[in-house]
């Protein structure tokens, strides 16, 4: 084959496979992927298999507080860096600045991946087992009125189309239903569910590259201090066992400082930053 047509071939080539590359690197990755599960105390959490592992392989936090009980408060803190006043699991539009407002600043990419979720901005309570109060995307104003960015809250199923294409976004809030987060079935089963659907991923080198997965829960069984297990993995992760305390204004600050986002003037700029994990 002549030098013209080897070169030819290799930019045909180049073109036809999907790209994993992403717009915006970050200081530590390029991709984060949160999966968020439910309602269990960090040691019952650390004693499942899956869990554990991730616990052993990457950044393990043993002094990891949520903020408040019951759960739709914490994925609201933990998008927006406050309550907001939300103080109950009820339906709330809320008129506040979150972390897609950063996002888009910087032209980052973001996409909400929800179980049972039925699509075409749906605010209801409920459907099948997918529950509005753990998508707080839906209930921040100015993405549930704003249809571009609304159509990036889809269907769970769309993230395995979106892997295999190369299209998952920087920053990946992955949402299960009420029983694969172990709501209403209990940490075991969202133990399985969590190797049986996320295994193949963290085992392919190339879609981890420049990602983080980011495990944790929304909030404690029971107990006042509402500690949760979360875990960061990933090749830039370091593996260690972290036991300064920390909460989930943490991940958000983490967010932040990652792509040099700025705040959102709330109880993200208070949090303690996460320590040197990093390789």
């Amino acid at each position: 084959m002549s030098g013209i047509k080897f070169l030819s071939s290799l930019i045909i080539l180049s073109f036809s496979l999907p790209s994993l590359a992403l717009p915006g690197s970050g200081k530590y990755f390029d991709r984060a992927i949160f999966v968020i599960f439910e309602n269990t105390n960090y040691a019952a959490a650390i004693k499942q298999p899956f869990f554990k592992k991730l616990a052993d392989k990457g950044a393990h936090f043993s002094n990891f507080s949520s903020t408040t009980h019951p759960s739709q408060g914490n994925y609201i803190a933990l998008t927006s860096g406050s309550l907001n006043g939300v103080s109950g699991d009820g339906s709330i539009n809320i008129n506040s600045k979150n972390i897609v407002d950063l996002l888009e600043a910087k032209s980052l990419t973001w996409k909400v991946y929800a179980e049972d979720y039925p699509g075409n901005c749906f605010t209801g309570s409920s459907k099948a087992n997918y529950a509005r109060k753990h998508n707080p995307f839906i209930s921040y104003i100015n993405i549930q009125k704003n249809p571009a960015r609304c159509a990036n809250i889809v269907n769970a199923s769309q993230f395995e189309v979106d892997a295999k294409n190369g299209n998952l976004p920087n920053y990946v809030f992955y949402i299960p239903n009420l029983k694969s987060d172990g709501h209403d079935t209990g940490v075991a089963f969202a133990d399985k569910w969590y190797d049986k659907t996320f295994s193949s991923y963290l085992n392919d080198a190339k879609f981890m590259a420049s990602t983080v997965l980011i495990s944790t829960f929304d909030e404690s069984g029971s107990g006042s201090k509402n500690q949760i297990y979360t875990s960061i993995i990933g090749p830039a992760v370091k593996p260690a066992v972290i036991s300064m305390a920390l909460d989930i204004f943490s991940l958000l600050n983490l967010i932040e400082d990652n792509w040099n986002l700025g705040n959102l003037g709330k109880s993200d700029v208070s949090a303690i930053p996460i320590p040197k994990i990093w390789n």
